[in-house]
């Protein structure tokens, strides 16, 4: 397969799915699709998280770090404070550990 066919391949995914997804601001959906969507980026960022805490050696450091910077965000309501939280508490827990 050439690059271009390759190139003409992903466009002709990638355009229709994006193209639904900005046009469909315009359709009114019912309230249970509206509220099943609202856990639509919660579940999306478990899915990326889970695993890559609880599947590490070294998993209960993330875990901690994981909560701390969960804990920040969840009272805070500041994502880049989360972030660095869990940093800071992910590089205490590794300083502490030896």
């Amino acid at each position: 397969m050439t690059v271009t066919a390759v190139i003409v391949l992903m466009w002709a995914v990638t355009y229709p799915a994006r193209w639904l997804g900005l046009n469909l601001g315009r359709v009114r959906l019912p309230p249970f699709w509206l509220a099943f969507l609202q856990f639509v980026p919660v579940s999306v960022i478990a899915a990326l998280i889970v695993p890559e805490v609880l599947g590490s050696p070294e998993w209960p450091r993330r875990l901690l770090a994981s909560v701390v910077g969960g804990v920040i965000v969840w009272r805070s309501g500041h994502l880049a404070l989360g972030i660095l939280g869990g940093f800071a508490a992910y590089w205490a827990a590794r300083a502490l550990a030896g």
